[in-house]
């Protein structure tokens, strides 16, 4: 067992180790992970969260490391969640794609973690609510969360980030996908990276002709910028980081930043009791209880949703 007091305040001092240890607990569902939680709650809700998601290839892992420079040269501590696909043997990440930001691995204000998925869908790791705290108490300004790029239905991280950045790249599909549900619905900055390449200007205004469809948005409300970048040589980098800003500008003057942190936790403490649920129901595997709901079932007694609320008194006391 770790002193998790000890490891907190370590990690509030900047010491990757510490960091490391911390996440590892969240990852691993450790017994002491709610002790962890509640150790860090009263040190959270200073960091920015930005999620960056779009198709594998537009080039998340170069323009995350290029927002990293661009926030280090602010003198902000910045935290990067890097999501991989799982490995179908070892259940680890795949890619690991702290390879692609290794310029920041001696820098002591940068913490860069790669996560696996380990199966869960959304294109985050069902433990980055978790990380990311991790990262806010242990004093980032920044969290930077790059999501695993598994294309359209990668929504997830709308719901756990302040703001959400969503790059497409010219030559890759990407204009007709913005005519489409899913994806290109969630962002609040757009970045058509690889600018340098043919094409770019013309996913831009599909992009934006995208956007003015069935556009609701009244007077004040935020209309999401569209930034043309090549991360490769940090080109249009700065002008991203003015939209973040602007954008988050935005959400403090109207309360919305609050309001999303509130969904955001809202969503957390429901997924950890509907899980907390499940684990009781699946101890019931051969309990009398569900066994003699069973029976009545079969034999016309009960219908199933009536056993199901019968199942849920009898774990919740209602």
């Amino acid at each position: 067992m770790q002193d998790v007091s000890t490891l907190v305040a370590q990690a509030r001092e900047g010491r990757p180790r510490a960091v490391a240890r911390l996440i590892s607990l969240v990852e691993g569902a450790s017994p002491q992970l709610r002790e962890v939680m509640e150790t860090l709650a009263p040190l959270t809700g200073n960091a920015y969260v930005v999620g960056l998601t779009g198709s594998p290839g537009v080039g998340k892992s170069t323009s995350t490391s290029a927002l990293v420079t661009a926030y280090r040269k602010q003198g902000k501590r910045v935290g990067v969640l890097a999501v991989d696909p799982s490995s179908p043997f070892s259940g680890g990440a795949l890619l690991g794609d702290r390879v692609r930001m290794s310029d920041h691995a001696s820098d002591p204000g940068v913490y860069i973690r790669s996560m696996a998925t380990r199966g869960h869908l959304g294109g985050l790791a069902w433990a980055a609510p978790q990380a990311i705290r991790v990262l806010d108490a242990a004093g980032c300004d920044v969290v930077l969360v790059e999501t695993v790029g598994v294309g359209q239905s990668e929504v997830e991280i709308a719901s756990q980030a302040d703001t959400s950045v969503v790059l497409l790249a010219p030559g890759m599909g990407d204009g007709i996908q913005a005519a489409k549900a899913g994806i290109l619905e969630i962002g609040d900055v757009y970045v058509v990276n690889k600018a340098d390449r043919d094409g770019a200007d013309a996913t831009a205004r599909e992009l934006n002709h995208m956007l003015g469809l069935g556009e609701s948005r009244g007077p004040g409300d935020w209309r999401p910028p569209i930034v043309k970048t090549v991360a490769a040589r940090a080109e249009g980098i700065d002008e991203v980081v003015e939209a973040l800003e602007k954008h988050r500008a935005w959400m403090e003057e109207r309360g919305v930043l609050t309001e999303r942190r509130r969904a955001r936790a809202a969503r957390e403490v429901e997924t950890i009791a509907v899980t907390a649920l499940r684990e009781r129901i699946a101890d019931l595997h051969g309990d009398r209880r569900l066994g003699a709901l069973a029976e009545k079932i079969v034999a016309g007694e009960l219908d199933p949703y009536r056993a199901a609320d019968e199942l849920v008194e009898g774990l919740t006391g209602a």
